[in-house]
Parts: C-alpha cells; sequence; structure tokens
C-alpha cells in the first residue's frame, strides 16, 4: 500500500495546507532558521515604523510596556547598573530574548512547522499589542505592521528550512548552502532593521530642524527676542581645573533618562499645549501663539532622582521659554487645584503641587523650554517643548515632549512613577561630587587640586567643606561665583597630600543653612543620600 509524500518547506502551498513535519533538518540548523526568521520579523517591524506613519516600533513598544509593569525599585536598578545607556541594553537584551525565542521555534519546526508558524505571528502580536498602548499609535498602521512582521518571518522560516535538510551524498555542501542563505537573510535582517531605526531617529531630528525653518513646510514664526535675558557668567563663576565639571553643560553631554526607546516624533507644525483641568477656561495653543508670549532665559540645573552619589545624571543648562505661570494664568487655575500634572506625547506623566510655582513668599521661574544653550531645544531633549521646573527632581516635573497639562488634586491622581515606588514630591536633596582627583587614581606628594560641583536648586549653596579621611576636621573650600541659586556652583580646595592610602569626602551646606546628611540611603523614593568619597594613594 503506498502513501503519498509529505510536503517539505520548499512547498509554501502544502505548508499552508497541511502540518508539515521536517525531521531531516539537523537541530543547530533548526534553531539558526528560527532565530533569523524571528530576527527577520523584528527587523521588519522597524523598517515599517521609520517607513509608515502611526506605526511603532516594534523593539521600543516592547520595551516600553516592560518598563511600564517592571516592579519597583527596577528603574534605580537598571539606571545604576548602565546609567544613561539604560535603554540600549534593555533592547539589546530584547533583541537577544526574540532570537532565543525564534531559535526555539526553529527547533520546534523540526516536527511541526504550524506551531513555530503561529510562534512567529504571536512575537508580532505581542509587538502590535505593546504598540496599541500608545497613545501616538495609530491602530492600523500597528494591525498591518504585525502582519507584514507574521508573514515576512514565516516566509524566512520556511525558506531557510528548505535548506536546511543534510545530505547525504555530501553533508558539507549541504550545510555550506545553509549558512550562505541564512547568513545572506541575516544580513539583508540587520540592514533593515537598522535602516527603520534610523529612519525614526533621523524623523524627530528633522522635525526639531524644521522648527528653525529649514526643513522644507515649517511653518513655525522666527523666534522673537527674549525680554528677559539670563545674565552672562562672570568669568570667576568658573574654575581653570583639570577635570573639574564645566559650569554649563553642552547639549551633547547632557544626561538623558527617561522612558522612550525611541525618540518621539512631534511635527511642531501640528503640535499644540492643552491646558485643561481644574480651569476656568480650557487653553489650547500653538506654538506660534506659545511664542507671542515673553520669553525669558534661566541657568537651572536639573537632576535626576535615580543619580547616585558622586553621579553624572544632573546637568546645568541655559533654557529659554515662557513662564509657566503665564500660560496657566491664561487658563485661570481654581483654588482647589493643588497639583500640575504635565502629560508627554507619549502620554506618561509628571505631577508635582501647584503651590511649588504659584508660591508668592517663593517665586520660581518655571519653564515651558523652547531652547537649550541658545540652540532648539534638541528632539532628545524634549522638542517641541518640555518642562524646567527648578528645584524639582525630574521625574516629577521635567517632562518632554510636552502635550498636555491638567490642573487637579494630589489626592486624585499618581503620576507615573508614584505607583512604581517614587515618592510623589520630591525636592531636589543638596549634594555635592568631588570631580578631580577621581577615585583609585596615584598621586605625588604636595599640593594637590581638589575640585568639584555642589548643587541645591532652588536653594543655592553657601559652603562646601573637604574631610581627610574621616574625623570631625572639615576643611572650607572656596566656592566659585554662583550665577544664580537655581544652579549649581563649581568648588575648590588644595589638599597638602602626604604620602600612604587616603580617602576624601566633601560636603554642602544650601543657602537655607541644612548641612548635607553623611547618612547614607538609596536613590529610591526620594533621591540618594550620603557625602561622595574619593579613594587615592600618594607615593
Amino acid at each position: 500500500m503506498s502513501s503519498s509524500p509529505r510536503p517539505t518547506p520548499a512547498d509554501p502551498a502544502g505548508t499552508a495546507a497541511a502540518d508539515t513535519a521536517v525531521p531531516a533538518v539537523p537541530r543547530g540548523r533548526a534553531a539558526i532558521a528560527g532565530a533569523v526568521a524571528a530576527a527577520a520579523a523584528l527587523a521588519t517591524g522597524e523598517l515599517v515604523a521609520g517607513l509608515l506613519p502611526g506605526a511603532l516600533s516594534p523593539l521600543a513598544a516592547v520595551g516600553g510596556a516592560v518598563i511600564d509593569f517592571a516592579p519597583p525599585g527596577s528603574k534605580d536598578l537598571m539606571v545604576s547598573l548602565f546609567g544613561t545607556a539604560d535603554k540600549l541594553a534593555l533592547g539589546v537584551f530584547l533583541t537577544a530574548v526574540v532570537l532565543l525565542v525564534g531559535a526555539a521555534l526553529g527547533l520546534v519546526a523540526r516536527r511541526s512547522l504550524l506551531p513555530a508558524a503561529i510562534g512567529i505571528a504571536v512575537i508580532a502580536g505581542v509587538g502590535a499589542l505593546a504598540g496599541l498602548r500608545s497613545p501616538i499609535a495609530a491602530p492600523a498602521a500597528t494591525v498591518l505592521s504585525a502582519a507584514l512582521q507574521a508573514t515576512v518571518g514565516i516566509w524566512v522560516l520556511v525558506l531557510l528550512l528548505a535548506a536546511a535538510p543534510a545530505r547525504s551524498g555530501d553533508p558539507t555542501a549541504g550545510r555550506r548552502g545553509f549558512l550562505v542563505r541564512a547568513g545572506a537573510l541575516g544580513a539583508l535582517t540587520v540592514v533593515g532593521g537598522g535602516v527603520g531605526r534610523a529612519l525614526l531617529e533621523g524623523q524627530a531630528t528633522a522635525y526639531a530642524g524644521g522648527a528653525t525653518g529649514s526643513a522644507p513646510g515649517a511653518t513655525i514664526a522666527p523666534f522673537p527676542a527674549v525680554v528677559d535675558p539670563a545674565p552672562t557668567p562672570p568669568p570667576d563663576a568658573s574654575f581653570a581645573v583639570d577635570g573639574i565639571t564645566p559650569l554649563v553643560t553642552s547639549n551633547d553631554d547632557f544626561y538623558r533618562i527617561d522612558t522612550s526607546l525611541i525618540t518621539p516624533s512631534v511635527d511642531v507644525n501640528r503640535w499644540s499645549l492643552r491646558v485643561f483641568g481644574m480651569v476656568e477656561r480650557e487653553v489650547t495653543l500653538t506654538m506660534n501663539q506659545l511664542l507671542e508670549l515673553p520669553l525669558i532665559e534661566r541657568y537651572v540645573t536639573i537632576a535626576c532622582v535615580s543619580n547616585l552619589i558622586g553621579g553624572d545624571l544632573v546637568g546645568n543648562a541655559k533654557w529659554t521659554g515662557v513662564r509657566l505661570s503665564d500660560v496657566l494664568a491664561m487658563a485661570g487655575v481654581q483654588p482647589g487645584a493643588t497639583q500640575v500634572v504635565p502629560r508627554s506625547v507619549d502620554g506618561w506623566t509628571a505631577g508635582f503641587p501647584t503651590a511649588w510655582i504659584t508660591d508668592p513668599a517663593h517665586p520660581r521661574d518655571a519653564l515651558i523650554a523652547l531652547r537649550m544653550n541658545d540652540q532648539p531645544l534638541p528632539a532628545q531633549h524634549g522638542f517641541p517643548a518640555r518642562l524646567i521646573v527648578p528645584g524639582l527632581y525630574g521625574y516629577v516635573s521635567a517632562t518632554k515632549w510636552l502635550k498636555e497639562l491638567e490642573l487637579t488634586t494630589l489626592e486624585a491622581f499618581d503620576a507615573y512613577w508614584v505607583p512604581r515606588g517614587w515618592a510623589k514630591e520630591a525636592p531636589i536633596l543638596t549634594q555635592s561630587r568631588i570631580d578631580t582627583p577621581r577615585g583609585d587614581t596615584q598621586l605625588q606628594p604636595g599640593p594637590v587640586p581638589v575640585a568639584g560641583v555642589a548643587w541645591a536648586p532652588d536653594r543655592g549653596i553657601s559652603r562646601v567643606e573637604i574631610n581627610v579621611d574621616g574625623g570631625d576636621l572639615w576643611q572650607e573650600a572656596t566656592l566659585a561665583t554662583e550665577i544664580g541659586p537655581q544652579t549649581w556652583v563649581q568648588w575648590r580646595w588644595t589638599w597638602p597630600a602626604t604620602s600612604g592610602d587616603h580617602t576624601l569626602y566633601v560636603r554642602a551646606t544650601d543657602g537655607t543653612g541644612e548641612v548635607q546628611t553623611a547618612e547614607l540611603s538609596r536613590p529610591d523614593p526620594d533621591g540618594a543620600r550620603g557625602h561622595h568619597e574619593v579613594h587615592v594613594k600618594v607615593a
């Protein structure tokens, strides 16, 4: 009795019609085929996201969901391990997971192609579901992208499995042919994914460039004159000490910590800022309308709450924009509105007390910032507009890609990081850092310059002191001229270094007289505490 031959992976019609088994495929080749197929599906999603408006990067969408649902403390761990490369690390991890799942599906396909194909479709579906959570996703484009991802991934799997069976006559030639095909498809995958990611990042940068009129179609009015400029920092605001942090952080060197794995692309010609909630009247402002308000400049130091003692997740820049209080006044804040809730275009939220910016006894120039260090606000730092609120950690205030301002009560709403274990109110703590000498360096005996920065926005710094090897003796450092209570200040001290192993400690006193505490604490829930210390060897 004869039977009809079973279809092989080279027969797409047979694959669609029956659950195909491919027992002759070696395990290693099957795993490679599955990994390349999963990578091809992922790269297709990245490429479609770069080409089709409203389609999100599946890697960024899933990464965003991971960040959103991660347990309390995970943000602190990731930042402490990877710093500003935390999003890159997450992207690499997720890519590795996709490849491993794909390899497992390739092994499954040795026995049955149908569940492996379903698995690839599930991978694409997970990315689509994660993408649909975003307010900037277009449902139709997201579903279309997922369908293309699944189609390409399954096609690549079938194509590679067709070349994977070992040849009885010449197994070496069969292996070589499979590896050539897998390598070619893998290379196309890398190129396609890279092109998609470059298109996404390039689109955000292009939109930011368009705000200056340099891009075709830009309709934004020329940036008007600043009515209240920041004073030029005097020469004695900076010390000429090798290794000390510059007084003003350049845009390229300014730290970036946020939840967006891909910089949001915001077309300023379609952008507007909505003010609503507990207000007398809802207000929506286009960029041109926002530019009609008085522009001011302020040097302001901002910091990330995840910054470790001695860390570099802090920066000082000159910000140009309009007063937040001017915009809120247009809407008329109701007396019971105790919280300002800013929202980003991607749905991220912050939240801080309304009194922080409206207290007449302690006026603070919170800004809707449009420029950074005399340049258009870079895309990665929040173009077209972001909030800068002196004295508050960024996670409760410094909203990038600003889209909405809601007035509500402190009891009615918890912003993004609060349910994840972080404090609801988060003034920046008094902090100081030793920039030079670096830790674990070897020095020569004699005069050694010790220098760094200290900050307590918006209270200012009144004193910085150095301690050598512990004990009660603290020696006062020289402060540079402060350019404002909202910024950090440089300091320096000359140490008569003697031979041996030594530990240097630094502490600051803010403008209210509060001395930086020595008691150590983790960054969560409201900032790290303790004295920065540096260990050196003098010989």
